[in-house]
């Protein structure tokens, strides 16, 4: 049976990663069936309209990172704000969600999905600075550490993700002791480094009609 989350994958035409390890494997729903749910087989159709296109862009990255529609809408709205005193929209939007501290966690690879890293966020797995915080959207900024509470180093959901965690490549704005599962956002993400799934300036222009 495919998931819900599969499916969202299969609305948008693209992997978003929203499985985890599974994505990465011959199991995944756009490996099998690369083509809407609802439908026998992929449909040739003409090209769709500039706003079906923006709508499109934004569900993407919306759902890449896993916001409801309220969440997404605010950091893309406080980030048109700085239109003309910013470089570079995209470069900010893209800063502010990979600081969230459910996409840090899912980063440094302390979770296997965005979804999950939410989850354990939320249930206060995790310390900031030596400090207990549970809310996901919380916002790390650079020198903050990040670490699991050692009374939940030994639940079952760190069974899988420690072993993983060993082989695990991290990305160049964060570190992690493996060891000690302590993890650091050492600078600003990169735009560059990461490549989301879809085309920010159209996400711009959509929330700017």
């Amino acid at each position: 049976m495919i998931s819900d989350k599969c499916k969202i994958c299969r609305r948008t035409g693209q992997k978003l990663f929203l499985k985890g390890e599974r994505c990465l494997s011959a199991k995944c729903a756009m490996v099998k069936r690369a083509y809407p749910p609802g439908i026998e087989k992929k449909r040739k159709s003409g090209a769709p309209s500039e706003y079906k296109k923006a709508l499109n862009e934004k569900q993407k990255l919306r759902r890449w990172y896993g916001l409801s529609e309220h969440q997404f809408k605010q950091y893309v709205k406080g980030i048109l704000i700085k239109r003309g005193r910013v470089p570079d929209l995209a470069e900010e939007l893209i800063k502010k969600l990979e600081k969230r501290l459910d996409a840090v966690v899912f980063r440094l690879g302390l979770a296997k999905s965005r979804t999950q890293a939410r989850q354990l966020v939320s249930h206060g797995y995790f310390l900031i600075n030596n400090k207990s915080v549970n809310i996901p959207s919380f916002r790390v900024e650079v020198g903050d550490t990040i670490a699991i509470k050692e009374n939940k180093k030994k639940k079952g959901v760190f069974k899988e993700i420690i072993p993983q965690l060993k082989k695990k490549e991290i990305p160049s704005w964060l570190e992690i002791d493996k060891d000690k599962l302590v993890g650091k956002l050492k600078k600003e993400p990169l735009l560059a480094e990461i490549i989301p799934p879809a085309e920010i300036p159209v996400i711009f222009e959509f929330y700017s009609r």
